[in-house]
């Protein structure tokens, strides 16, 4: 699937939903849903920096695509961490560098968020992107 199509799917879940409480339930249920990442990688150097909450961040190239796990402590931010990595994660490094996510302002997240959650948006997204730069280099290198 590629990300465009991804974040069709979930505007249109999204869009089932009329107010912000059962949306915010949803990316509640969507953070619950993420995987554990292992104990090794929830240690400063996986830390997102510019998070109120603790964010942790692990990527992985497989075959010229990137995967991405990440967990963090606080549920909402979690569920937010979540949908970045649904979007992203499978996707080759240029394919994550070019996204633009609309996705977000689109189903209405970025208007609903504090501002230390949007700066912690912010910087999930620049951390994404930062690893897709650094792995994209790796393949340039070979």
């Amino acid at each position: 699937m590629t990300i465009q199509e991804e974040e069709n799917k979930i505007i249109e879940e999204f869009s089932l939903f009329e107010d912000w409480m059962d949306k915010y339930n949803y990316i509640i249920e969507l953070g619950n849903a993420l995987p554990p990442i292992d104990e090794k990688y929830r240690q400063d150097a996986y830390l997102i920096a510019g998070c109120q909450s603790n964010v942790w961040l692990q990527a992985e190239l497989i075959e010229g695509k990137i995967y991405y796990k990440a967990d963090s402590d606080a549920i909402i931010t979690k569920g937010i961490i979540s949908l970045l990595i649904r979007v992203l994660s499978g996707k080759t490094p240029d394919e994550i560098i070019n996204a633009s996510l609309t996705f977000l302002n689109t189903i209405g997240l970025t208007q609903h968020l504090t501002p230390t959650r949007s700066n912690g948006l912010v910087s999930m997204i620049k951390q994404i992107k930062v690893y897709a730069l650094a792995f994209k280099n790796k393949i340039n290198q070979r």
